[in-house]
């Protein structure tokens, strides 16, 4: 289910910041173009602490996170103008702690709160790094269906782009105490298109998508699998504590291929696609070697207000998060949204979605949606696939995913 938290903020004056990890380069040039005063910031609670400190330019605003800092942010109260629709985007500097952990903001559009963008940043390094970001690649947090990308020209107007909040909300797992320090905003007229932006399939052919992984496995080689889910493949969820499909999924590759298999799960019950793509970065930068990246996502996405094209879309955009993240290496691989027994054919467009994505983008597909419904083609046999709550998935669904994945696996030639 989806959850919703009020957060605790600060009022401050700052133009908004975000960006995402694989966005940033250093540069020398000093910042121009907006207001940036450390001072107005303050601290919102015992969980978050906000100061001055030296900074690159001259002051920094340093902002230091408690544990479990979940919902709780310091936020600005600034408005976008309307230079910001001239600007590709903006850029800032930051100073980590050293740690694995992300920094993270949220932007409010339109002064609705069911419309926040939000990205991250790496802590990792304690000197001064600059950050770029494109209007493009500010990731809206939720499925509204007005949580367009962020465009001047076709989607949601930077103008229109309200407070800063530097936090993490409800859904983020690594709420750990980590700070940093940030200095330098200003706009940037011009960004160039990200480099892995104009990865196709690399190594992969369009006809193929699944051939490195598939080559990998028949020669008995080692290989990764990231993932990425909700409440059906969270470990942590209840219905997954005994039996689930990434497990099952391992057990059963390394029976017929004899290779090993490494099975990395971020999943996180309760969440939706467009969430875990905020958090990708999180993943990727210990696991950008992965040679298989899942997506099973559906059930939080339809109840969140996500239809068809939307959903579509985003699967579109993970696709390219994951290529980017993996720089191509990483096979994708679309699993198209699972029927719940009270909602047998509520949720087809989203499938439908899946499979549109898989014909645009080139990942391999494991249509779930279409093989739930053949093995529930007599009604009396469709509640066997689930728990007692007809939503998760029993053991037998668990191996109706695993059949699925191995199947679309099976049909890559290998190479």
């Amino acid at each position: 289910m989806q959850k919703h938290f009020l957060p605790i903020f600060a009022a401050a004056l700052v133009a908004p910041l975000t960006a995402l990890s694989f966005l940033a380069r250093a540069a020398a040039d000093e910042p121009t173009g907006l207001d940036f005063d450390p001072a107005t910031y303050k601290s919102p609670s015992d969980k978050a602490k906000a100061t001055v400190a030296d900074g690159k330019f001259g002051k920094a605003l340093k902002l230091e996170f408690a544990d479990d800092c979940r919902g709780v942010f310091v936020a600005g109260r600034s408005r976008g103008q309307p230079a910001w629709d001239q600007a590709a985007g903006f850029s800032f500097w930051v100073k980590g702690d050293g740690s694995d952990h992300l920094g993270a903001l949220e932007i409010v559009w339109n002064e609705d709160y069911a419309l926040r963008y939000a990205a991250t940043f790496p802590l990792k390094n304690t000197d001064w790094r600059k950050i770029t970001v494109a209007w493009r690649d500010l990731l809206p947090e939720t499925s509204k269906p007005d949580a367009k990308p962020i465009d001047a020209k076709s989607g949601n107007a930077p103008s229109k782009l309200g407070a800063i909040w530097f936090g993490k909300w409800w859904y983020w797992r690594d709420a750990k105490a980590h700070s940093y320090s940030v200095d330098g905003l200003k706009l940037e007229a011009t960004i160039p298109e990200n480099e892995a932006d104009a990865l196709k399939v690399t190594g992969a052919s369009h006809e193929d998508p699944l051939s490195r992984l598939a080559g990998k496995l028949k020669a008995g080689k080692p290989i990764k699998i990231v993932a990425m889910g909700d409440s059906l493949t969270d470990y942590a969820h209840w219905s997954n504590r005994e039996v689930n499909w990434p497990t099952l999924l391992k057990a059963e590759l390394e029976k017929k291929y004899r290779g090993q298999v490494t099975i990395v799960n971020p999943a996180i019950g309760g969440t939706e696609l467009r969430q875990n793509l905020v958090l990708l970065p999180e993943w990727a930068t210990k696991n950008a070697d992965a040679d298989l990246v899942t997506i099973c996502f559906g059930g939080n996405d339809w109840n969140a207000g996500a239809r068809g094209p939307d959903f579509e879309a985003s699967l579109k955009q993970a696709v390219r998060l994951i290529r980017r993240a993996t720089a191509g290496k990483a096979d994708v691989l679309i699993m198209t949204t699972c029927p719940q027994l009270a909602m047998w054919d509520t949720m087809g467009e989203l499938a439908d979605a899946g499979r549109k994505a898989a014909d645009a983008s080139r990942p391999g597909l494991a249509d779930i949606y279409a093989a739930f419904h053949k093995a529930g083609e007599k009604e009396a046999d469709r509640a066997a696939l689930f728990a007692w709550d007809h939503v998760h998935l029993s053991k037998s669904g668990h191996e109706l995913f695993v059949a699925t994945i191995l199947a679309a696996i099976e049909q890559a030639k290998g190479r």
